[in-house]
């Protein structure tokens, strides 16, 4: 499905927007316009924002890598949905597109196909692809029939607008709170609100452009996926990619000690109290078949384990 003009210019502003909130907080530095509530709040609000697309969006919906009770799943969603990067279904229908064609041609964001060499590929995978004419995107009665059948993610995805003007308008509000007034308010808004889709959108884009581009591999597959360690602790665990593409299904994306993988932390902690099940971690037997030279077993199964 091509975009259409209505939702191309809104994903501009989606960018753009941002951009003026971190050129408006620099001016704040500058003048010492920022304190420690300020900070707080952009950082418990991208964590919320970052572990609701990683967690909810990305390995729960997307890859099924674990099962969490209705309420976790419900939450970590509305969590992603905060981040301001489309309604969960959209997201995770134009994900699996990605992994089925993944940089080749109907890879919607691939910087080696669709958006031209060097430079200007990297862009379109990093923004480019969300005000393209010509991409194809993934659409969830498509790529994401399964869960068009969860009502209650189908109501998420619904109230989009809503819970992203929420999440714009908390910080506001908590500003307006914790100051006293209107500067104050507006203050917390650019640092919490702005700044904080700035660095959740390009951490989240910087995984499709850079981390096809930019990195390290390990094993066997036929794509361009990198690890990319520079984005590890501001992606949660999604820059080591490559892993990821090699074993879709895993819940943690780190597979060395040095790879570390926050979400997957996050995970095997909900996974210890009883609020998730079922998590799909990968052998070390299961990563050696996909080794250069190694040697696939029979079955081919993951292991799962807790």
């Amino acid at each position: 499905m091509k975009l259409s003009p209505a939702t191309r210019r809104m994903n501009v502003a989606a960018v753009v927007l941002p951009f003026v909130g971190v050129l408006t907080a620099i001016v704040l530095l500058w003048g010492s316009h920022v304190t420690w509530f300020d900070l707080a709040m952009l950082v418990s609000t991208y964590l919320i924002g970052a572990f609701g697309i990683t967690i909810g969006f990305h390995r729960l919906l997307t890859h099924g890598a674990v099962q969490a009770k209705p309420w976790v799943r419900y939450a970590f969603v509305i969590a992603g949905s905060t981040a301001i990067e489309g309604p969960a279904l959209v997201w995770a229908a134009n994900h699996r597109k990605h992994h089925t064609h993944t940089d080749e041609e109907g890879d919607p964001h691939s910087p080696h196909v669709g958006g031209g060499e060097g430079l200007r590929g990297l862009i379109h995978a990093h923004m480019g692809w969300l005000w393209s004419k010509q991409v194809e995107h993934g659409t969830p009665r498509r790529h994401a029939p399964d869960l068009l059948r969860d009502p209650g993610l189908v109501r998420i995805s619904k109230a989009f607008p809503y819970i992203a003007l929420a999440s714009l308008g908390f910080p506001f509000l908590a500003g307006l709170a914790y100051y006293g007034n209107l500067g104050g308010a507006l203050q917390t808004f650019v640092w919490a609100g702005l700044v904080r889709i700035f660095f959740l959108h390009h951490v989240t884009w910087s995984i499709n452009s850079i981390c096809h581009f930019s990195g390290y591999t390990r094993f066997d597959i036929d794509d361009h996926s990198r690890n990319n360690p520079f984005l590890a602790i501001l992606s949660l665990g999604e820059s080591w990619h490559h892993n990821h593409h090699a074993f879709p299904r895993s819940a943690s994306h780190g597979m060395r000690w040095y790879e570390v993988d926050i979400s997957a932390l996050v995970i095997r902690g909900f996974v210890k109290v009883g609020l998730m099940s079922k998590p799909v971690f990968i052998s070390r037997e299961r990563q050696a078949e996909k080794l250069p030279g190694g040697t696939p077993a029979g079955s081919g199964a993951v292991a799962e384990s807790t």
